[in-house]
C-alpha cells in the first residue's frame, strides 16, 4: 500500500513471488498464502492498469490454488480454507474489473465443465459481481 503506483517498478519480480507463495501450502493456519492474497489484492488495486497483461498468469495461479484449498484433505481448518476461497474470489473480482471483463468470460467454460459445488461458488461470486 505504501508504494501505491510505484510498485508497478517492481512488478515482475513480485509476480513471480506471488505465484511461488500461491502454489505451496505452508501450514494448516496458511499465513503465508492469505498474506500473499492480501498483497496480490493491494497489488491490482494499484498497479490496475499492468493487469489485463498479467491476466492468464494470474487467473491460472488463482484457479489452481482455489482447487489445491478445495481438494486438501489435510490439517487445514475450515475457516483458513473459507479465508483462502474468499481471499482468491476477491482477487479474481479485482483482475476482473481492471479487465472489463474478461475473467467473467474465461470463467464461463470453467463454471460449465466443473461439478465440485464448492469451487463453482467462488466463480459463481465472480460472474455475479458487476
Amino acid at each position: 500500500s505504501r508504494l501505491g503506483i510505484l510498485i508497478v517498478r517492481h512488478l515482475k519480480r513480485l509476480e513471480r513471488v506471488i505465484l511461488a507463495y500461491l502454489e505451496v501450502c505452508d501450514g494448516p493456519e496458511e499465513e503465508a498464502r492469505l498474506g500473499i492474497l492480501e498483497t496480490l489484492q493491494r497489488t491490482i488495486e494499484h498497479a490496475w492498469p499492468r493487469m489485463p497483461c498479467r491476466l492468464p498468469v494470474l487467473l491460472k495461479a488463482l484457479l489452481k490454488m482455489i482447487w489445491d484449498v478445495h481438494t486438501d484433505q489435510g490439517s487445514t481448518p475450515e475457516p483458513v480454507k473459507a479465508a483462502l476461497l474468499q481471499g482468491a474470489t476477491e482477487c479474481l473480482v479485482l483482475l476482473d474489473r481492471c479487465s472489463e471483463g474478461q475473467v467473467k468470460v474465461l470463467l464461463e467454460g470453467v463454471y460449465s465443465s466443473c461439478e465440485e459445488n464448492r469451487v463453482r461458488e467462488c466463480i459463481r461470486k465472480v460472474q455475479e459481481n458487476t
